[in-house]
């Protein structure tokens, strides 16, 4: 089971049908990251030079030929030279200048047909306009995510290829914050395989979450 598939209830993620003010219970403070300002960037890039890395398995056999491209799997999207120049005359925006470096992966085959995979970058510098808000103890951060397809490349030396990418990059303003949302209280978690209740009895019983609401004392009226 899971949340989308069995047995649903009111207590678990998925879309809200009848009144959505239906089984509010309270207000509760998320630490979380907001999103200030983004924006999507979309480009073509053609003919760029990559210098690969972390070659597996080492030294393969040259010649070389491209496979395929995508997005690193282990590794996250960076920046550098980041610059935040604000706007005089309008208020809370800014020129935001960054270096985009989007590491990707690539598949080979060395000259006897053993397939491999090896690391680059494909570094980017963007200026783009966006809403950044006034200083404060809390500061705000420029982050990336990207996503790239590498649809065509040629070896020019061993360590060396030249590509076309089809390259997505959103840029956003961040900031760790504490925020006040409504709730509908815990999520109703369902289980994914049966358990033994003689070993466990009592442990399973036990709420998943602890309760927000304070125990009222049996000696009350």
């Amino acid at each position: 089971m899971s949340f989308f598939s069995g047995t649903r209830t009111e207590n678990m993620p998925g879309p809200i049908y009848g009144n959505p003010l239906h089984c509010l219970c309270e207000k509760v403070c998320l630490q979380t990251k907001k999103v200030f300002d983004a924006c999507l960037k979309r480009e073509h890039i053609e003919n760029m030079n990559i210098t690969l890395s972390n070659f597996n398995p080492e030294n393969p056999t040259e010649p070389l030929t491209f496979v395929s491209g995508a997005a690193s799997t282990t590794e996250k999207t960076t920046l550098t030279n980041v610059q935040i120049t604000r706007f005089q005359d309008r208020e809370n925006f800014a020129t935001v200048s960054v270096t985009a470096n989007i590491p990707i992966d690539v598949v080979f085959k060395d000259a006897n047909g053993v397939q491999g995979t090896a690391t680059g970058y494909i570094t980017m510098d963007e200026s783009v306009i966006l809403f950044v808000p006034k200083p404060s103890m809390v500061p705000v951060r420029v982050e990336p995510v990207a996503s790239v397809v590498v649809p065509q490349a040629s070896f020019v030396s061993g360590t060396e290829i030249v590509l076309d990418a089809c390259v997505m990059l959103i840029i956003k303003i961040v900031a760790d914050v504490e925020i006040l949302v409504p709730s509908y209280g815990y999520c109703n978690i369902p289980p994914c395989q049966e358990a033994t209740q003689d070993v466990c009895q009592g442990f399973f019983e036990l709420p998943l979450f602890p309760s927000s609401q304070p125990t009222r004392s049996t000696n009350e009226n």
